[in-house]
């Protein structure tokens, strides 16, 4: 049988393990892919705790982890169109990414272009996707100055580079540690932690025009008071302080639509997803563990050799 990486219970990494797992059978509108690749993110081990993102459905145990993935269509559902029996695809699977074979919604896949990598594939249906639905959203001019809080991220370097191919000026808060990569992304750096508003006024004294938050909490309530006009906050992890300050959450539109547009950008050179490690499927785990302990810049992959 197919071997996956799934949490048993809700906890800490002790309840994790690879486990034998039917091969999913694609219902209608579906697609069953044999995995190549999958990104790492801090929600795989959020879900793990017990967090629910809204609106997702009941976590039903044991569950494979992960929530991206990069393969190659084995099997094309009833009523998909589009898609055929070996098609390089990446996507949201609807059974998990830490995986040999996973389930992808079609109505929510893409295909992989030639000369992007399975890796870099893997990393785009969560964080680059939100970050180009957030730029989208937010739909400023070319001049304006965006704030992104928290521009050290997979999400916020992206956001970066989004925004500056769209000519927007970009400041990015972010610890001194990654001054340098926040520079590398053509962002005007401001360093993280209490007193950033202040920081960030003596960065950009003619004022920042919205503000993309990637941070949440203390830090969201400081940046927002940089803004006249509360409709151009937005912000991803805090949905309950930015309707309170005014603003809005990242509104994800999760279609093939959007895959396609930030795969072209990773394709055409604008945009590096920054796959800075890989692990084979065997260490999954410590893929995890990587991120988990929150030290990672850039992006994390797990392969599954073929």
């Amino acid at each position: 049988m197919p071997k996956a990486y799934v949490f048993t219970r809700f906890g800490g990494p002790e309840t994790e393990a690879f486990a034998d797992v039917p091969r999913p059978v694609p219902g209608a509108g579906q697609l069953l892919v044999a995995v190549r690749a999958a990104g790492v993110n801090p929600v795989d081990w959020k879900r793990r705790t017990g967090y629910v993102q809204a609106n997702a459905p009941a976590v039903e145990l044991p569950a494979v982890m992960g929530g991206e993935v990069s393969g190659v269509v084995e099997q094309v559902g009833e009523g998909v169109e589009g898609y055929a029996v070996g098609d390089a695809v990446f996507g949201n699977p609807l059974t998990g990414g830490y995986a040999e074979y996973t389930l992808l919604p079609a109505a929510s896949t893409a295909h992989k272009p030639a000369g992007v990598s399975w890796a870099d594939a893997a990393t785009l249906p969560v964080a680059v996707a939100t970050a180009y639905d957030g730029i989208q959203q937010l739909d400023l001019p070319a001049g304006a100055t965006l704030l992104v809080n928290g521009v050290g991220g997979g999400v916020g370097s992206a956001a970066a580079q989004i925004a500056t191919h769209r000519g927007l000026r970009v400041v990015g808060t972010a610890s001194a540690a990654k001054k340098g990569f926040a520079e590398s992304l053509g962002v005007v750096h401001v360093e993280s932690g209490p007193g950033v508003a202040d920081r960030v006024r003596a960065a950009a004294p003619e004022g920042v025009d919205a503000v993309f938050d990637l941070v949440g909490g203390a830090s969201l309530e400081e940046v927002a008071a940089l803004l006249a006009d509360p409709a151009g906050l937005i912000s991803g992890p805090d949905k309950v302080n930015v309707v309170k300050l005014g603003g809005s959450t990242v509104a994800r539109k999760r279609n093939t639509e959007v895959l396609d547009a930030v795969a072209r950008l990773v394709a055409e050179g604008v945009l590096d997803p920054f796959v800075t490690r890989t692990f084979p499927f065997e260490q999954a785990g410590q893929a995890l563990r990587t991120v988990e302990e929150g030290h990672t810049r850039g992006k994390v992959v797990i392969e599954v050799a073929r």
